[in-house]
């Protein structure tokens, strides 16, 4: 996948381009039947900044099927004019997936973009539900409502954040926390986690800021270290070795979503049990 380090200024096209070509796509994939009604995702990047909305990050899937590179799935973040100041160390945003191959209808799911850590949320559906939108119709009208939608919801994100930030949690507490939030990224099918990774590594800090028992640093340090991997440990592989086992980054734009809200519903799980 190809990605940027965020920046504090919108991405220009030439830019999305590199990061993610399959967003410039001039036609569908051949495989689309007529049925199929392609508007590029150049044309909504155009609409979203006339109606405000700018990109700020771009990336895309890598393509097993070379004849699918350049329609492959991608992902851009989008920020509103009218929330470019941070509250706190959040900023709001629009995630916007598609792909031009049939893999991915339009999806908008609210973000937020934590400026501390240069790291990018995804807010649960249980939250601001994603919007789907369908390659018929009026696409683009479709896709600015819907992103209009979610700006709309993000004081009720924010408020989320706020409560998260002043709920203390015990030592018991976080540990259950990142023993979850470790099942969720390494578990298999029935839950079983063969990985010497362990929750204390999950729940450790990258940086001093990020110190603290309330539940907003503690779902940090999680999300980012669950995200970005770069976690070792030693164990013993199948064979019965001892080797040194690391966490690879969440590179695919599916697990970076499914992981994402998975962490930020056990967030909201977590709160509504310590306010009962």
């Amino acid at each position: 996948m190809m990605h940027q380090t965020r920046n504090s200024e919108p991405l220009t096209l030439e830019v999305i381009g590199q990061l993610a070509p399959s967003a410039l796509a001039h036609h569908a994939h051949d495989s689309r039947s007529d049925r199929y009604a392609y508007i590029p995702t150049i044309g909504v990047i155009e609409a979203m900044q006339k109606a405000g909305f700018y990109a700020f990050d771009a990336k895309q899937c890598k393509s097993r099927d070379a004849s699918k590179k350049e329609h492959t799935k991608h992902m851009i973040r989008f920020r509103h004019n009218s929330q470019m100041d941070a509250v706190g160390d959040c900023l709001p945003e629009v995630v916007l997936v598609n792909s031009h191959d049939g893999s991915s209808a339009y999806k908008l799911m609210a973000g937020i973009f934590r400026l501390v850590c240069s790291n990018g949320m995804i807010v649960a559906d249980s939250m601001q539900d994603s919007i789907s939108v369908r390659h018929s119709g009026n696409i683009i009208d479709q896709v600015i409502k819907g992103s209009n939608q979610l700006v709309a919801n993000v004081p009720k994100t924010l408020d989320a954040v706020t409560r998260w930030s002043q709920l203390q949690l015990t030592e018991g507490e976080q540990a259950a926390f990142a023993d979850a939030a470790r099942t969720i990224r390494f578990g298999d099918a029935e839950g079983t986690v063969e990985t010497p990774i362990t929750a204390a590594q999950l729940l450790s800090p990258r940086r001093y800021y990020d110190a603290g028992n309330d539940l907003w640093k503690t779902f940090n340090r999680v999300q980012e270290n669950v995200i970005r991997g770069g976690l070792r440990a030693r164990g013993r592989d199948s064979q019965g070795r001892r080797r040194v086992f690391s966490a690879r980054a969440v590179n695919g734009i599916d697990q970076d979503v499914k992981l994402n809200k998975a962490l930020w519903q056990l967030a909201e799980k977590m709160a509504e049990l310590k306010a009962a």
